[in-house]
């Protein structure tokens, strides 16, 4: 039995990104047992897909934090015990980062990636038995197949599939009619849509006979949604949500219309109509990818028109109608 551990430890939308590789993988190894690394505050992702054996979560970014506290240390000599329970055919690391190199070693099994020319720290190819020349031009999720292509042998050239689904949320605080999803949030301020375009959109949305969601992960973000939702008939401001409950949220929208973030990313994976906005990133490069209606607009310094977005999403409605 083909035995193959993937190394993608973050961010959110990277993981999202890197699920068609366990549909390829399974596609081609039926019997493969494939175990994923990831963050622990992401593991809910590769946990969705029924390819995966086992996620082993790993929590570097809180231990980076805590390494004066003597159960840092125990953490980690648990997580590599349990990372080097399986000796591996096969370790692919499609993160490219020192950090994940570092992990992949610290398993068991012949390590493949990107060479130092087509990964972000080209200095962690170092650390690989086997390196990939991948077109760093390729869109994200193209490069983590390829390197599942690569270190197999097989041709990655079929349809993109996530693999995962869930059932749409049952909440009290739900919107009492069809819903959809505006994901205003961004990392940085350089990736923000107009909060003018975040009302008139909203509100013809409820023209169309459906009410807004408007999800948050910060302080900040949490005031621009009520913010927001104050000047939106019907509006709702979701409580935060971790990801084992955002799946379901996001599945029961009808409509998700979001920034370059993961939780857009995410929407699409789980084949929701989705409309990527790009404020400051490749449009291109990153498109949302899924099994329904997706599109992206927009590109670094040049954020998309309203009217763009507004034909986007009347498409989008069709496709469901």
């Amino acid at each position: 039995m083909l035995k193959v551990l993937l190394i993608k430890m973050s961010s959110m939308g990277d993981l999202v990104h890197n699920l068609p590789l366990v549909s390829d993988i399974r596609a081609h190894f039926p019997d493969a047992r494939i175990d994923w690394v990831a963050e622990e505050a992401y593991s809910p992702i590769p946990a969705l897909h029924p390819g995966i054996n086992r996620v082993i979560p790993v929590a570097w970014r809180r231990w980076r934090r805590q390494l004066g506290q003597a159960s840092t240390w125990q953490e980690m000599k648990a997580f590599v015990a349990t990372l080097r329970e399986v000796e591996y055919d096969l370790i692919l690391d499609t993160q490219g980062l020192y950090k994940s190199a570092v992990i992949a070693r610290l398993a068991r099994g012949c390590i493949v990636g990107g060479d130092r020319h087509s990964i972000k720290e080209g200095g962690a190819a170092l650390f690989y038995n086997k390196r990939l020349a991948i077109a760093r031009s390729r869109h994200v999720i193209d490069r983590c197949r390829a390197v599942g292509a690569g270190a197999l042998g097989y041709a990655a050239d079929s349809l993109r599939v996530f693999g995962i689904e869930a059932e749409p949320l049952r909440a009290d605080w739900l919107p009492k009619g069809p819903y959809c999803v505006l994901m205003h949030a961004a990392s940085r301020p350089e990736k923000l849509w107009s909060e003018e375009y975040w009302v008139a959109l909203g509100r013809y949305l409820h023209e169309r006979g459906m009410f807004t969601a408007l999800p948050w992960g910060s302080g900040e973000e949490r005031a621009r949604s009520e913010r927001l939702a104050a000047q939106i008939p019907g509006a709702v401001v979701p409580p935060r949500m971790g990801l084992d409950v955002a799946a379901h949220f996001l599945a029961g929208a009808r409509v998700v219309v979001g920034l370059d973030t993961g939780f857009t990313h995410f929407a699409a994976a789980l084949s929701r109509p989705t409309i990527g906005i790009f404020c400051d990133s490749d449009g291109e490069q990153a498109a949302v990818q899924g099994g329904a209606y997706c599109e992206s607009f927009g590109k670094k310094g040049q954020p998309p028109a309203y009217a763009t977005i507004l034909q986007a999403v009347d498409a989008a409605l069709v496709s469901i109608a």
